[in-house]
């Protein structure tokens, strides 16, 4: 198959159930069902290479020592099996089948079998039995065996499908997806080198993580029938990540089993709870990308208790964590580590004076940007376009942290605003739009209305204001604070508003006139 004709059959089997079941939920049922087919016809693949050369012997072969596969799926849970079940308790065989392949394989525990197919919901099936039939049947049209499909082909497939659910869910679609041509070009502006341990500390469907290995197969690999090859002296990425939400952590992980990559993704709360540690400390990675919640709300109380003391450049306000995670993703870098994070556009620019003629005052986001900027630890700003991203019409940037800055005491600004093509339900960028943009940054190259340099000194001329459209003008246009913006900096300034009022409060009752002037 090639990758048009394997992305119709997803979709059309994916279509085979949108009937009974909200958008939201759909893709929870057929992605696990398409991985499960993988697994089985993989199995089916290897048994029939092992009958070649032992012939009866194989399947006993097999059950005597399962690490002759590369995953054992169950004989109940084969789709040959699985295809030929009645209608009648069909929801119930699917959830049975995939528990014992996550039993069988100690691995693909809560990754395979992470829904119930028997689920219901006030007193009915969430998808009745009908309906899981005729998904069977659908996904039966095709096989996805090791001569069927390659692992990269099938991969670019399943993100396909993300993305096709992604336009259906819309808001929440940004829990589990980036827009594929930002994590392309979060991967071309780090380079990634064979053997390097990439990191996502929020890492969704892995998307990010996938398309930077990609990106080092496309420069360092060999092609073979049109798919590049990793030559066998030089060292995969190794990929690391973390996620939140339970189904989104399953989707991470079939994400990298079916492009035929190894990570190591674990389940849990990066904030609170990091899980790639070292000793006591942190793990420390080469490269980092990521697209965390953008504004997240976080409490003081985590960042000032830290047993990691990673939040040494100042805790933000509770209202926004963005300035919270790239805290944790440096405090996760190697001494000559690099990261690319996409953050809401005001993470950049909130706090810093309008006038740019100097500081404006306590701020807590600028104040630990400044710190940032002093420590020349700010590479470079991309601001993207708007209306890309699933969750927000807002542009978002990629901002670039660089250990061990090729120029010191330098920054690169990229206003990237316009280059996109306009789509439904969201705009695109386009490949040579990526291309463009990370010459620009590989090539250090001010451009006008495009892109500009300045050296620290501006950056503090300018209160730290790092956006973009501050420094590259396009057409005349004056910034405009983006709604999501004016609501953080309301937030902000009501934190600041309710700590003065403590802080008074104190004072007076330690002079003996909280009664007069206290509340009330």
């Amino acid at each position: 198959m090639d990758l048009k004709t394997l992305e119709s059959w997803l979709w059309e089997a994916a279509c085979a159930i949108r009937g009974p079941v909200d958008a939201p939920k759909y893709k929870d049922y057929i992605l696990p069902l398409v991985f499960l087919k993988r697994l089985s016809d993989v199995f089916d693949d290897e048994l029939a290479r092992l009958q070649a050369e032992f012939g009866d012997l194989a399947q006993a072969l097999v059950e005597g020592d399962r690490t002759l596969v590369r995953f054992y799926i169950p004989p109940h849970a084969r789709w040959g099996y699985l295809r030929a079940l009645p209608k009648g308790g069909l929801g119930e065989r699917l959830t049975d089948a995939v528990r014992a392949v996550a039993q069988a394989n100690p691995a693909l525990s809560g990754v395979v079998d992470v829904v119930d197919f028997n689920a219901t919901a006030a007193g009915q099936r969430i998808v009745p039995d009908d309906y899981l039939k005729a998904l069977i049947e659908a996904l039966s049209k095709e096989r996805l065996g090791l001569a069927d499909v390659e692992p990269d082909l099938l991969g670019r497939a399943y993100e396909y499908l993300l993305r096709k659910f992604s336009e259906d869910v819309g808001q929440s679609a940004g829990e589990f997806y980036t827009p594929r041509m930002v994590g392309v070009l979060m991967a071309r502006l780090l380079r990634p080198e064979p053997g390097q341990e990439a990191y996502d500390p929020a890492c969704g469907s892995a998307g990010l993580l996938i398309k930077a290995h990609l990106d080092l197969l496309e420069r360092h690999g060999v092609q073979e029938n049109g798919h590049h090859r990793l030559p066998g002296h030089l060292k995969p990425l190794r990929l690391y990540g973390q996620e939140f939400q339970a189904t989104t952590y399953a989707l991470g992980m079939m994400n990298a089993f079916l492009h035929d990559m190894t990570a190591d993704i674990r389940l849990g709360d990066t904030m609170a709870n990091p899980r790639h540690l070292e000793g006591s400390g942190l793990k420390r990675f080469d490269l980092i990308v990521a697209n965390p919640m953008w504004s997240q709300t976080v409490p003081a109380a985590l960042y000032e208790s830290d047993p990691f003391a990673r939040f040494g450049f100042g805790v933000p306000p509770a209202s926004s964590a963005d300035w919270g995670w790239v805290q944790h993703m440096l405090a996760s870098l190697k001494d000559d580590g690099r990261m690319a994070v996409v953050l809401d556009t005001g993470a950049v620019s909130r706090g810093s004076g309008a006038s740019g003629s100097g500081a404006s005052g306590s701020n807590k986001e600028r104040d630990i940007r400044r710190r940032f900027v002093e420590a020349d630890l700010v590479e470079a700003v991309v601001l993207l376009p708007e209306n890309l991203f699933f969750n927000t019409t807002a542009p978002g940037v990629i901002l670039v942290v660089n250990r061990a800055k090729r120029r010191p005491k330098e920054i690169l600004l990229v206003n990237a605003s316009k280059l996109f093509v306009k789509g439904r339900p969201k705009n695109e960028m386009t490949k040579e739009h990526v291309e463009q943009v990370a010459r620009l940054y590989h090539e250090w190259r001010a451009e006008e209305g495009l892109s500009a340099v300045i050296g620290l000194e501006e950056a503090a001329r300018h209160d730290h204001n790092l956006s973009p459209s501050r420094y590259v003008s396009q057409n005349g246009a004056e910034e405009v604070l983006p709604l999501e913006e004016a609501v953080v900096l309301l937030q902000e300034a009501e934190e600041e508003r309710a700590l003065a009022e403590q802080e008074l409060q104190r004072v007076l009752e330690l002079l003996g006139l909280g009664a007069r002037y206290g509340k009330g």
